[in-house]
């Protein structure tokens, strides 16, 4: 079980009120989303390029069209998941993101 399919790959309503409750501000939980978002975006990056680099090759031959087939099926595939923004919104909202603000530390 891939640790995106829990989250909804469509874009969803959401009540704002369930964004500020832990905070009690709107604009700051949507800054800790926006951050947590680039994060997983960052991962998923790396994690395709990572699958992608095995495919690659200096030479051209007859094997590298059925690789491409392979590319373009994991290319689907991270193109089907879930956009960052989505994870980064059903992590906040299940209290996975840890966050902290060092000027209301202080």
């Amino acid at each position: 079980m891939s640790k995106y399919s829990e989250t909804p790959v469509t874009t969803i309503s959401r009540d704002t009120r369930d964004l500020e409750k832990d905070i009690g501000n709107l604009y700051e939980s949507v800054v800790i989303i926006s951050k947590r978002a680039n994060q997983i975006a960052a991962q998923m990056k790396e994690e395709l390029n990572a699958k992608l680099e095995e495919f690659a090759s200096d030479t051209d031959n007859l094997e590298e069209i059925f690789e491409n087939r392979e590319q373009i099926e994991i290319s689907k595939y991270y193109e089907s998941l879930p956009k960052s923004t989505l994870l980064a919104t059903e992590e906040f909202l299940k209290d996975k993101v840890y966050f902290r603000n060092p000027n209301k530390e202080s």
